[in-house]
């Protein structure tokens, strides 16, 4: 694939003006973000959700775009973000949830190696961590269990999971 971009991040927002922030600061806090890619999908919010998307389309040229459509849903959003993406990776990242600087890094690091790779691998599996707005109690997930860390997975190694062609179990 031709693309500067080796991650886009697609941000489905409707109604989002409270978090969009941090989301996006926190997307964009890479120690190089260069080849990350930022679409913010404006879902027909009624709040400043659209006006702040700007904003950032505007400080981040070369990194954020803002796509403004009439309300489609949370799909909707996250196919319109699919559509316009250039990144070789391609990521959902809830206007409510966020990444942190270690993490992002660790995983550009990996998404840069698969980049240059005579055979990179389609999908990159890392675990989570669920932090739920108003919750004091944060829920790792894990995918240990299924998979081994740092190995490369074809079809017959993921038994009943079927995921992809290839790909990486990565831990964060």
């Amino acid at each position: 694939m031709n693309t500067d971009k080796t991650l886009t991040f697609v941000v489905p927002a409707y109604n989002m003006e409270t978090y969009l922030e941090r989301c996006v600061e926190s997307l964009l806090s890479a120690t190089d973000p260069s080849d990350i890619e930022v679409l913010i999908v404006d879902d027909g919010s009624r709040d400043s959700t659209g006006e702040l998307a700007d904003l950032y389309q505007h400080r981040w040229p070369n990194n954020v775009r803002a796509i403004h459509q009439p309300n489609k849903g949370h799909g909707g959003a996250v196919n319109t973000g699919i559509a316009n993406a250039s990144g070789m990776y391609v990521k959902v990242v809830d206007a409510d949830d966020w990444v942190d600087t270690p993490s992002i890094d660790t995983l550009m690091d990996t998404l840069r190696a698969q980049r240059d790779a005579a055979e990179p691998v389609d999908m990159i599996v890392t675990n989570y961590v669920y932090d739920k707005v108003g919750k004091r109690v944060k829920h790792t997930v894990n995918f240990r269990h299924a998979m081994t860390t740092n190995t490369v997975l074809g079809w017959d190694d993921l038994g009943r999971f079927g995921l992809a062609e290839y790909i990486l179990m990565h831990a964060l």
